[in-house]
């Protein structure tokens, strides 16, 4: 949100990664290829992973070893109950490449792991998948292509956030429509909770479920959420915008809300009871009679985004569609005030502020893990997308980012 959007450009995970016509810098000051050319072909951070592919990998990986041969997201949460660690992916295949119907099995698919190493001396490793070791499949039950009675056929559901509290696992996910919305729609059929007792075997749905712009709700800010975890006065913080997974929502304009619950009024769905941050005559405060109040102006569209409470401090990244690189900010508190952003994974070294930065290519996500080492020294988990370039579809690990 701090730099100018790089034009001609469409980031969507689901088309076609095309090249840039060009940019303008600041006031006027016009940057060519040739200058990003001048940035050194590859840099990394120094400390841990810097690009670990943890599926897609030629030669085998641990994720192959679990039915899992690509897929994308590969969002990080804590198995509170034994303090394992799962991982939530979006549409996955058992094969070695995106596309393949043959070997499609489905969104979302869980794969977990026993020790997660946040010195990054090791990359993380799968231990064994949902619901049984060696055989990753979609641990919803739904049809794609097909109306599940959710209000419109859905393509698939992907999974935002995923949490565990209490003895109960939450996956929050937006049903999806089309991954290609006409201007000024969000392409959603609606948004989610899902609930596993069993720590993520078996799942059932929440009855509310938030409309998107197939059922009434178009641009809802519901539409994606991260849940920040529970803070030490008890409440769980949750973090939530508009449904941009595919990219091409040109509404999206980067607003994000901040609302809290109990941790018993959430696992009752009491909705309700949602506690909202917002500005009410000029001044910020918790309340239950008005909606809650965009913590940023609007500005680029933003894809999947991540918030996390790394030992007290609330951590936030974010894919930043407009200008092609993950971001990253920090607050002491859910409320803020917040950091300015800081770009530190980039698809490309154009902006001088990214010179230097780790690249690659096509990419998107940015999830952080909560296991990461401190609040300065993040684990990363990003996404790349096979685009029209020969990368491959898979996730990748860096560690050490300090934001």
């Amino acid at each position: 949100m701090s730099e100018p959007s790089l034009s001609g450009r469409d980031f969507s995970r689901r088309t076609l990664l095309k090249a840039g016509t060009g940019l303008t810098l600041g006031a006027g000051i016009g940057l060519g290829a040739g200058v990003g050319a001048a940035a050194p072909a590859y840099a990394t951070n120094g400390v841990g992973q810097t690009g670990a592919p943890l599926c897609q990998n030629a030669g085998g990986d641990s994720a192959s070893q679990q039915g899992l041969g690509c897929g994308d997201l590969g969002i990080p949460y804590l198995r509170q109950h034994d303090g394992t660690w799962g991982y939530v992916f979006g549409d996955s295949y058992s094969g070695p490449s995106q596309g393949d119907p043959n070997t499609y099995i489905g969104s979302p698919v869980m794969l977990n792991q026993a020790t997660f190493d946040n010195t990054g001396a090791n990359p993380i490793s799968f231990t064994w998948a949902m619901p049984t070791a060696g055989q990753a499949r979609q641990t919803f039950d739904y049809t794609h292509g097909a109306n599940n009675g959710l209000g419109d056929v859905e393509q698939s559901r992907i999974p935002n956030d995923c949490i565990e509290f209490g003895g109960r696992t939450y996956i929050q996910y937006t049903s999806v429509f089309t991954w290609g919305p006409p201007a000024g729609y969000d392409g959603s059929v609606c948004s989610g909770v899902a609930y596993s007792d069993d720590y993520g075997v078996t799942w059932s749905d929440y009855s509310y479920h938030w409309p998107g712009d197939r059922t009434g709700g178009n641009e809802s800010l519901y539409g994606m959420w991260s849940f920040a975890g529970i803070d030490a006065d008890g409440y769980l913080y949750v973090y939530s915008k508009r449904w941009n997974g595919s990219h091409n929502n040109s509404a999206d304009q980067g607003l994000i809300q901040l609302f809290r619950f109990t941790q018993d009024d959430f696992r009752n769905g009491a909705w309700q009871n949602q506690q909202n941050w917002a500005n009410v005559n000029g001044n910020w405060t918790w309340t239950s009679d008005a909606y809650p109040t965009p913590l940023f102006p609007a500005g680029s569209n933003l894809g999947e985004f991540s918030v996390k409470n790394i030992n007290g401090t609330y951590c936030m990244s974010y894919f930043d569609v407009g200008n092609y690189a993950i971001y990253t900010r920090t607050s002491p508190r859910p409320e803020g005030p917040w950091s300015d952003p800081q770009p530190q994974i980039v698809g490309d070294y154009r902006y001088p502020s990214y010179w230097g930065k780790p690249q690659v290519a096509n990419l998107y996500g940015g999830y952080i893990h909560p296991g990461s080492a401190s609040a300065n020294s993040l684990t990363l988990i990003v996404s790349q997308w096979p685009g029209n370039t020969p990368q491959p579809y898979r996730v990748l690990q860096f560690d050490g980012i300090n934001p």
